[in-house]
């Protein structure tokens, strides 16, 4: 089973998605920060990780860095509720694979998360 990581400090979108994703049987851990993200993915090597950008303490870039630093497998999908194409361009240089803007269109975000785990997992 496909293992999806769900990084956000908004609770709600945290239990948002993580329904939908076990309604949809992929094997769904949370985070609600950046020090317990880098934790979960030691713990337990996500296929895919579903990262917020802007979060208090350990932010979502620093928090990509140590991913890629941990596994550069690890697929990581930047989660922000900021359009900023610089921003994005500059997370895609660091690593992450993809981009989604909040408010997440969840039907979307399940095609993204399917493209890239076949690409992943062949």
């Amino acid at each position: 089973m496909e293992r999806i990581l769900v990084v956000d400090d908004e609770i709600h979108i945290v239990r948002l998605l993580q329904k939908f994703l076990a309604s949809k049987a992929y094997e769904v851990y949370t985070a609600t920060d950046g020090l317990e993200a880098i934790r979960k993915v030691k713990d337990v090597m996500p296929h895919i990780v579903l990262l917020d950008i802007i979060m208090p303490g350990m932010g979502g870039i620093d928090t990509l860095k140590e991913i890629t630093k941990i596994n550069p497998r690890i697929v990581v999908i930047m989660v922000t509720a900021v359009i900023d194409e610089e921003l994005a361009k500059r997370t895609i240089q660091l690593g992450a694979n993809d981009y989604l803007t909040k408010p997440l269109d969840l039907n979307y975000t399940e095609t993204c998360l399917k493209v890239k785990l076949i690409q992943l997992l062949g």
